[in-house]
């Protein structure tokens, strides 16, 4: 192995293993004259034996043919068999061109195998170089895309400026974490795969912890510090769905998945609700709970695209909520109005608890749409009606859509003061640790696309 550390394809191993130590298989396999341009390896990520291939751009530009492809399909194979996590870096310039369909069957031999594979063992794509054609969707059908900020990630050759940039996949919604080298990049596949489970069969990794010392309040960051672990939140997919959150990090020791909807003031549109469902989706694989913080006026649809997206998207996300089987709790922190509060705090979301602060509104509209609706006749003869619709709006946030009033109708099982809810977020996640579901017998469910 040595020898070959001059290679950025054995560095970039050599980085993500413990101690820099891998076995490296089928290290003799060559396509045509010279050696398969991949690195396909086992070892160690903090303890957990993982399998992970690493593209050589120094052996024929890593370029991908039969040999190559099987080299990385077997690699999904033994992880199957084992239930182990798989690392995928990726850094070719494409198919070995030879004029026939052997790419082509080269490529779709790993697509299959990674689809087959998929909920199965977390699978990681690092994205350290060029990742082209349909190596790009092979690294896109990961659980995770992790990505060095001078990789490219693309089917067809870009034209436009920044199209297949990190920045650019990372706005799409595509690439989860953008790092500075490779060696950052390593760092988070290795963080990544320390809070995943090994496999969907496998409970929650255990860590020690500290108690965070951050106070709760409405504010995101300090609400989502306040209840993970100390130093244990890691952000994923941050560039995309600006007023969506979702982190994983650690809550009493146990990984959790955290959702949040007031990452920014802003309604909820059609990325913020393909995130929060992508990202439940992710966690429901590998029954990592997961815990979503609702503080939103609704979803946004200003215009009639818009209107059609957001209701797409809207059913896509109640479907992903609704059908997840993983541990659901949810707690509204602020404003929980109309389908928002359906989706992803209510009946349709089947949260196993629901939880909301002394001052949260909920309610199935704005209170100023409300009073319209309900208390126009107290308008008449105001003598300032824009003061007597806010005074009237504030008197319904406090009455009927007050915290108490859906505790009394069952629509959340508890008020809780913002101080409790790490504790009642604790005990939650203790008395549902053996939480069963079975399911209607179907293939899987037919959400709108």
């Amino acid at each position: 192995m040595e020898k070959n550390m001059e290679s950025r394809a054995y560095a970039r191993l050599a980085a993500l293993f413990d101690d820099g130590a891998f076995t490296e298989i089928n290290a003799a396999v060559k396509e045509a004259e010279d050696a398969a341009g991949v690195v396909c390896a086992y070892g160690y990520v903090n303890g957990n034996a993982v399998y992970a291939f690493s593209q050589d751009k120094t052996v024929n530009n890593g370029a991908v043919g039969l040999q190559h492809a099987a080299k990385i399909t077997k690699l999904y194979g033994l992880a199957a068999k084992t239930g182990t996590p798989i690392v995928g870096i990726h850094d070719s310039n494409g198919a070995f061109v030879n004029g026939t369909v052997d790419s082509l069957t080269a490529y779709g031999r790993m697509l299959e195998a990674a689809s087959q594979l998929s909920g199965v063992v977390p699978q990681i794509a690092v994205v350290a170089g060029t990742c082209a054609g349909s190596a790009a969707l092979l690294a896109c059908g990961s659980d995770f895309v992790v990505m060095t900020k001078d990789a490219e990630l693309f089917v067809a050759p870009p034209f436009a400026e920044h199209a297949g940039t990190a920045q650019s996949a990372a706005k799409a919604g595509i690439c989860a974490l953008v790092c500075e080298d490779d060696i950052a990049a390593m760092e988070q596949a290795r963080a990544l795969v320390n809070l995943m489970p090994i496999n969907n069969l496998a409970g929650a990794p255990m860590f020690e912890y500290a108690e965070s010392e951050s106070q709760a309040s409405p504010s995101l960051p300090d609400l989502v510090k306040a209840v993970a672990d100390a130093d244990s939140l890691l952000e994923l997919y941050g560039d995309y769905g600006k007023a969506a959150y979702t982190a994983l990090a650690t809550l009493g020791g146990t990984t959790v998945g955290i959702a949040a909807t007031n990452k920014t003031e802003d309604p909820l549109n059609t990325e913020d609700s393909a995130k929060l469902a992508r990202f439940m989706r992710t966690c429901d694989a590998f029954s990592v709970p997961v815990i979503t913080f609702v503080d939103t006026m609704g979803f946004a649809a200003s215009s009639e695209a818009e209107q059609t997206g957001s209701i797409q998207a809207m059913t896509r996300l109640v479907a992903c909520y609704a059908e997840a089987t993983t541990i659901k709790l949810s707690v509204v922190t602020g404003n929980a109005v109309g389908a928002a509060f359906t989706a992803l705090a209510g009946a349709a979301c089947g949260a196993d608890f629901t939880y909301a602060w002394d001052q949260a509104v909920i309610s199935p509209m704005a209170p100023l749409t409300a009073v319209e609706f309900l208390w126009h006749d107290k308008l008449k003869g105001a003598a300032d009606a824009n003061a007597k619709r806010k005074e009237l709006a504030a008197e319904y946030a406090a009455t009927l859509a007050s915290a108490q009033s859906a505790a009394e109708k069952g629509g959340v099982d508890a008020v809780i003061a913002p101080a409790d809810t790490r504790e009642t977020l604790l005990s939650a996640l203790d008395i549902l640790s053996g939480k069963r579901v079975s399911k209607l017998p179907k293939k899987h469910n037919n959400i709108p696309f």
